[in-house]
C-alpha cells in the first residue's frame, strides 16, 4: 500500500512538470543583487536559570562565570565553579540587507558544553560579532526549547525571538549607484538573455546585457539617476520566464524521484527482474495509443505463466515509463534502479543527479 501511495504521488508530480508549461517568476525571486545580502553573526556567552540541566563541572564554563561576575564586581578566589543551573552556548544570528541600529533580531542558542537541557534558561547579555569581528548586535533574553507532546525535542537548541538588538548600521550607498548587478540563483544562458530582453524591454533602451549565464549588469537610466532604489522597485516585479535544464534527481535513501520537465527517454529495453520496458518500439497490442506505442512495460507472472503489460502512445518522456510502470504496482528501489539503469545507457536525455 505504501508503494502505491509512493508511485501515486510520482505521478502527480510528474504530472505537474510534464503537462504544466513553465509558469513566469517575478525577477525578485530568480535573482538578487550583488552587495545586498544578510551577514551572519556569531557570539559567545551562558544561559543561567536551568533547573539542575547545565553543564555541571566544565572548566570553560565556570572560568566564564567567574570572568562575568568579575565584570560585574564580584571577586572570587576561586577560579572554578561547578553549577548545573548555567551553560556554556554559542550564539547565531543573521543580520539582514540595510539592517539599522535599534532593529530586533531573532537568535539561535546551542548548547556547547554537556548541558542536558537549555529549557527555562535565560541567555546573559553576549555581544555578537560578524566576520571581521566587529560588534553588530547584543543579546540577551529567554531562552524557548520546542519540544512534542510527550515533551521531548532537542533540547540543547533554543531560539531568543526579538533578543538581539542591532548596535550598528549596515552602511550601504544604494541609491546612487549608476549601475545594478543582478545574479540568477540558478544560473542559465537563456534565463539570463531573457531577463535582459524583458529589463531592457521595460526601460525602453538597452540598458541590460547579460554579462554570462547567472550575471546581468542593469545600467541606471538618467530618469533613474540618483534614484537606483526606484529603479529596482521598477525592475524586480518584472515577469521572467526561467529556462530549466532536463534533470532527475533522486534520493536512495528517502526513495523520492524528481523530475525535470525538460527530460526525455530515447530508444530503449531494459530488463529489471520480472519486469521489462522499452521505448520507442512499436509491436503488440496497442491500447489508446496516439501513434506508434512509445512505452511498454511487461511483467512476467510466473505463477499464472502470463504477463501484464501497459502500453502508452506518443512522444516517450520519464513521465510516461513512471505511469506504466506504476500500474504494475513496483517499488521506490525498482523506480530509481531502472532509470539509473537507462541513464548509464545513454538513454536519458538529461542530468541524473543522486543524492
Amino acid at each position: 500500500m505504501r508503494q502505491f501511495l509512493f508511485l501515486q504521488l510520482m505521478v502527480i508530480i510528474i504530472a505537474i512538470l510534464l503537462n504544466i508549461s513553465a509558469e513566469a517568476a517575478r525577477l525578485k525571486d530568480i535573482a538578487n543583487i550583488r552587495g545586498v545580502r544578510e551577514n551572519q553573526l556569531v557570539g559567545y556567552g551562558l544561559v543561567v536559570g536551568l533547573k539542575g540541566t547545565g553543564d555541571g563541572k566544565s572548566e570553560f564554563t565556570s572560568k566564564s562565570f567567574v570572568r562575568m561576575l568579575d565584570t560585574m564586581g564580584v571577586k572570587l578566589t576561586q577560579t572554578e565553579i561547578e553549577s548545573k543551573n548555567v551553560a556554556a552556548v554559542l550564539i547565531t544570528a543573521n543580520l539582514p540587507e540595510f539592517a539599522r541600529a535599534g532593529n530586533k533580531l531573532d537568535v539561535t542558542v546551542h548548547s556547547i558544553g554537556n548541558a542536558s537541557s537549555l529549557q527555562g534558561g535565560t541567555l546573559v547579555q553576549t555581544p555578537l560579532r560578524a566576520a571581521n569581528q566587529q560588534v553588530y548586535a547584543v543579546a540577551q533574553g529567554p531562552v524557548i526549547v520546542s519540544t512534542d507532546a510527550s515533551g521531548k525535542g532537542q533540547l540543547t537548541v533554543g531560539r531568543a525571538p526579538d533578543a538581539a538588538t542591532v548596535e550598528r548600521d549596515i552602511e550601504a550607498e544604494f541609491s546612487g549607484r549608476k549601475m545594478l548587478r543582478l545574479t540568477l540563483q540558478n544560473p542559465d544562458f537563456t534565463t539570463a538573455a531573457r531577463t535582459a530582453q524583458t529589463v531592457n524591454a521595460d526601460l525602453g533602451g538597452k540598458y541590460a546585457v547579460a554579462k554570462d549565464g547567472g550575471t546581468v549588469d542593469v545600467i541606471v537610466p538618467p530618469q533613474y539617476d540618483g534614484n537606483a532604489v526606484e529603479l529596482l522597485a521598477t525592475i524586480e516585479s518584472l515577469e521572467i520566464n526561467p529556462d530549466t535544464r532536463a534533470k532527475v534527481v533522486i534520493n536512495e535513501k528517502t526513495g523520492t524521484v524528481v523530475i525535470g520537465e525538460k527530460v526525455r527517454i530515447s530508444k530503449v529495453a531494459i530488463s529489471h527482474g520480472n519486469i521489462s520496458v522499452s521505448v520507442g518500439v512499436s509491436g503488440g497490442d496497442r491500447v489508446n495509443a496516439r501513434g506508434p506505442a512509445s512505452v511498454t512495460v511487461a511483467q512476467t507472472n510466473k505463477k499464472e505463466g502470463g504477463a501484464h503489460t501497459a502500453l502508452v502512445g506518443g512522444e516517450a518522456n520519464v513521465g510516461e515509463i513512471v505511469n506504466a510502470l506504476n500500474g504494475l504496482g513496483i517499488s521506490p528501489k525498482d523506480l530509481i534502479t531502472i532509470l539509473q539503469n537507462i541513464k548509464a545507457a545513454g538513454a536519458l536525455q538529461g542530468e541524473l543527479e543522486i543524492l
